[in-house]
């Protein structure tokens, strides 16, 4: 009986706050509004600053692939080297081209190295070596007091920048020509003076290639080794 009497005591204390309660939940669950899920407008290409890098490399990229498309139909140009003709058996190079060195001479026929080492001081790869020597009313090598005994050009570390070309006071050594110097062995690539030193002087046709309105005026057409 006494436990009775606590829950009804109970129910009555909490009833009035627990109706209460309900009701104002049951008001605004029906009076609040119906929430419907947001619609995100759709994203329209624009003309922006960030797209506009976007359309210069599409661009870029089809005018690439248009000149491929363009070369594939063309004929294929190439060069017959090495069975072609002349002295350079095919091959086609431009005046400018930086090949392996070449030493002229003087119109008198003598070397115009002076061994004045202005070239080994340019050159930035420290690829020349030079010994001089001193000429003799016997023996005269050049048109100076000196001549170089020894000259030497490692092509394992020259880069043909034409350099030592720039500096010789005497346009002693000049670039030709010659390309062919690969080799399995190293040492075959420290060329000498006797390699590099031209046969006659180049007025005369020692280099035929830079010397071509002489060749055609009569000048003997020898070709310097290398050029």
């Amino acid at each position: 009986m006494d436990l009775l009497l606590s829950r009804a005591f109970f129910l009555i204390s909490v009833s009035p706050r627990f109706f209460h309660a309900l009701q104002n939940s049951t008001f605004r669950r029906a009076h609040s509004p119906v929430r419907c899920p947001t619609l995100r407008p759709t994203r329209s290409f624009r003309y922006t600053s960030r797209s506009m890098p976007i359309l210069e490399n599409i661009a870029a990229i089809a005018k690439g692939m248009s000149i491929t498309f363009m070369e594939m139909f063309q004929p294929t140009q190439v060069e017959n080297y090495p069975d072609g003709p002349g002295p350079l058996r095919g091959a086609k190079f431009q005046e400018r081209f930086r090949g392996v060195h070449v030493l002229q001479r003087d119109e008198n026929g003598l070397e115009k190295c002076v061994a004045c080492f202005l070239c080994a001081a340019a050159c930035p790869s420290n690829c020349i070596y030079i010994e001089a020597a001193e000429n003799t009313a016997e023996r005269r090598v050049s048109g100076a007091e000196r001549y170089a005994k020894v000259y030497n050009i490692d092509y394992n570390r020259c880069i043909f920048c034409g350099y030592c070309v720039e500096a010789c006071p005497t346009d002693a050594i000049t670039h030709g020509h010659g390309f062919e110097i690969a080799s399995f062995n190293a040492s075959n690539l420290v060329y000498r003076k006797e390699q590099m030193l031209a046969p006659l002087p180049a007025h005369m046709g020692a280099n035929a290639v830079f010397n071509q309105a002489e060749v055609a005026g009569g000048a003997p057409a020898v070709p310097v080794q290398g050029s």
